[in-house]
Order: structure tokens, then C-alpha cells, then sequence
């Protein structure tokens, strides 16, 4: 038997970055299409959120297709949508054009996204899954934070069209690799006469899953944690230019405290995989990410001026936020595939937590804008993000005994 040099698992969680590229693409893209497409900064902003859009309202859709329909096929199905979408973007020509792409994106991205964590489980031996999908919830910082690094250079050199073209090959290539190197998908066969089982109807593995509590608890704490940590790295170039941080340091500085996000992801994987409950990596990533945007945002009243900590000490507060709260989207992946209610409703379970993570990332950047609109400054961000993170808590102690199960 030829051994693989890759294991198929970490072909999938490349598949993944591969995904998430294009959803980060788009940012260091907007100088060029507002130049090129004359885009406004509402349609920029529909463009930037059409993803989330997608997720928000199809997440569940897409995780019980990705159930039915096999988990492979789903992957390979979602790579090839977005090569060919990001391919034709590079033709587009008008902003409705591109906006419609932009939505078949965000659908690639969910059927490429939904499926991996179950295809993982099948993958890997069971004591090697929590430090794998540890790995896996890595995903969407790694992808979006090579796209914010490379993506300026590149377009300065190439143009936007170039970038979207070269994406597009880079997801065909990894649709190529999965096809080479995942098993297909193969039916679940009957333990007492060998017959494949027929997989149960959309349905029934709906009334599963959102009957369930667990589903809920874990879609829930992903949504309070990813609406405030997009809120507070979506905010972050603005906060440094108003601080007079220039464009190029604001962005590597952006860049580096979404990439520390994978530092807490790989580390949950380790740490439950040593028998660390999945409770305490909730307790801390939540106490940590509301500890560390009090820091770096709160003024103190007597101080001159209301100033707070020294700007290293509030970006180390934000570097913190982002890395130690990295153990919360590892953990919960991993708790998503143990609290599903059935064998063929992971993906499912997965989608729903997608749909309100979605829904976090679609609400919680709007809500820290409204705050600091009304107070004039960002002095008070800390009291939403506190907000999310004591949901959080509350939900991890629910979470808590269905984690040992």
C-alpha cells in the first residue's frame, strides 16, 4: 500500500485556508476596486458582508446538504465553486456583477467549510481528533491573515484582477489534491447485515439537531465569541489611524493580532487532547477576551485627560484577546462533533453553530460602532465585548457537563 506523505486530514484543514483566503481577500482589494469599479463604502460594505450574509442564513441549509449529499462531495463541490466565482470575478466589470459573485462565494466557502470537521473525525484516530480539530479551527485567522499580509503587494504589483485569478487557480489546485488524496465518500453500513443504512431525511436530522441542547449552547458561545472578536480586529485599522499609526504598520499590526488567533486555536487541541476540560478552556478564553479589550479600551476618569495604559501595553491587551480567545473556537469544534445528537448530523450541528457565528460576526461590529458613535470614542467598546464574554461564561457552565459526555 503506498503511503501518503500528506495525511488526508491536513489536506482538508488546507482546504480550509484555502476557503478562507477568499473570504479575506476582499479588504486589501477595496483601494484598487474603488479606483477601478468606482465602489462606494456602503457597497464595499455589502461586498465585505455578503459572506457573512450567506452564513448567517443558509449555514444550516448548507451543513444538512453537506450530511446528505456526502462530505467529500460537499468540500469538492465548495472548492470548485469558488475557483469558478473568484475566476469570473476578475472579469467583472460593474459592482452588481461583482456583488452577485461574491454571494456564490460565500456559498463555496460554507460547503467547503460545514463538512471538515466531520471529515475529520472519520479521519483521524480518536485520540488524536481534539488536537486536530484544534487545528482545524485555525482555519479562518491563518486564511484571512495571509490574505491581509500578501494581498497588498500583490495587488500593487499585479492589479485585483491578478489576485482574484491566482486565488482562483490556488483553490482549483487544492480541489485537485482533495479529490487525490480524501477518501470518498463511502454508506455507513448496517453492524449486523452489512447493508448500507439509509441516511435519514432533512427533516428528521432537523427536528435531531435543533431538538438537542447541545447544538444550541455551542452555537451560541460562537456567536458572542466571533462578534466580539471581529468586532475588535474589524475596528482595529481605524483605531490605529486615528491614532496616527501609519497605513503599512497598521496593517502588519492588524495581520499579526488576527494570525496570534491560531496560537490559542492549535493550543485547545493539545490541551483537551491532556484530558483538560473543555469547560476551563471556555472559562479562560472568555475571562481573557473580556480582561484584555477592558485594558486595551478603558480610560480611567482621574487620570489626566482620561487616558488609559500606554499604547505597547494596550496592544499587548489586544494580542492577548486575540490569542488566548483562540481556545474558545478550537474547543467548540471539538465539543460541536461530540454534542451532535446523531452519527449523520455533525455537518448539521456545525452549519447551525456557522449560522449564529455568522450572525455575531454580522451584528457585533455594527453594535461596537453604535456604542462608540454614542459616546464618542472608543473608551466604552470594553462594555460590549465584557457583555459577550459574561454570555459566554454563562454558556460554558452549561456547557459543562455535556463536555465530559
Amino acid at each position: 500500500m503506498k503511503r501518503r506523505l500528506v495525511h488526508p486530514a491536513l489536506v482538508v484543514i488546507a482546504a480550509g485556508v484555502a476557503a478562507a483566503l477568499h473570504v479575506g481577500k476582499l479588504s486589501p482589494a477595496l483601494p484598487a476596486l474603488g479606483q477601478a469599479l468606482s465602489v462606494t463604502l456602503v457597497q464595499a460594505g455589502f461586498l465585505l458582508s455578503l459572506v457573512q450574509l450567506a452564513g448567517m442564513t443558509l449555514g444550516l441549509v448548507v451543513g444538512l446538504t453537506a450530511d446528505g449529499l456526502g462530505l467529500r462531495r460537499s468540500m469538492l463541490g465548495g472548492l470548485l465553486l469558488l475557483s469558478a466565482a473568484s475566476l469570473l470575478g476578475g472579469w467583472a466589470r460593474d459592482v452588481p456583477t461583482l456583488l452577485v459573485l461574491r454571494a456564490v462565494e460565500g456559498l463555496g466557502f460554507l460547503l467547503v467549510s460545514m463538512p471538515a470537521p466531520s471529515l475529520i473525525r472519520h479521519l483521524v484516530k480518536p485520540e488524536r481528533m481534539s488536537a486536530m480539530l484544534g487545528l482545524w479551527g485555525a482555519y479562518m485567522p491563518l486564511g484571512t491573515a495571509s490574505a491581509l499580509l500578501c494581498g497588498p503587494l500583490f495587488i500593487s504589483l499585479f492589479g485585483w484582477q491578478s489576485w482574484w485569478w491566482v486565488l482562483a487557480v490556488l483553490t482549483l489546485a487544492m480541489a485537485v489534491w482533495v479529490w487525490q488524496v480524501v477518501p470518498p465518500d463511502t454508506p455507513r453500513t448496517s453492524a449486523t447485515k452489512g447493508q448500507p443504512l439509509q441516511q435519514p431525511g432533512w427533516g428528521h436530522r432537523l427536528r435531531l439537531t435543533l431538538g438537542a441542547p447541545g447544538p444550541w449552547l455551542v452555537a451560541l458561545s460562537f456567536a458572542v465569541y466571533s462578534g466580539q472578536w471581529l468586532a475588535v480586529i474589524g475596528f482595529l485599522p481605524t483605531i490605529y489611524a486615528q491614532a496616527g499609526v501609519a497605513g503599512g504598520l497598521s496593517a502588519v499590526l492588524t495581520a499579526l493580532v488576527a494570525a496570534v488567533n491560531m496560537v490559542g486555536n492549535i493550543a485547545s487541541g493539545r490541551l483537551l487532547g491532556r484530558g483538560v476540560k473543555p469547560q476551563i478552556l471556555l472559562y479562560v478564553g472568555f475571562a481573557v477576551m473580556g480582561l484584555g479589550t477592558w485594558l486595551a479600551f478603558v480610560t480611567f476618569p482621574l487620570s489626566p485627560e482620561g487616558l488609559g495604559l500606554p499604547p505597547v501595553l494596550r496592544f499587548v491587551a489586544v494580542v492577548l484577546f486575540s490569542m488566548v480567545g483562540g481556545m474558545i473556537p478550537g474547543t467548540l469544534f471539538s465539543l460541536a462533533v461530540r454534542l451532535a445528537p446523531g452519527e449523520g448530523t455533525v455537518s448539521t450541528t456545525v452549519g447551525w453553530m456557522q449560522q449564529w457565528a455568522s450572525f455575531g460576526q454580522f451584528a457585533g461590529p455594527p453594535l461596537v460602532a453604535w456604542v462608540a458613535s454614542g459616546v464618542g470614542g472608543w473608551h466604552w467598546t470594553w462594555a460590549v465585548t465584557g457583555g459577550c464574554s459574561l454570555i459566554g461564561l454563562v454558556l460554558a457552565r452549561q456547557l459543562g457537563p455535556r463536555g465530559r459526555a
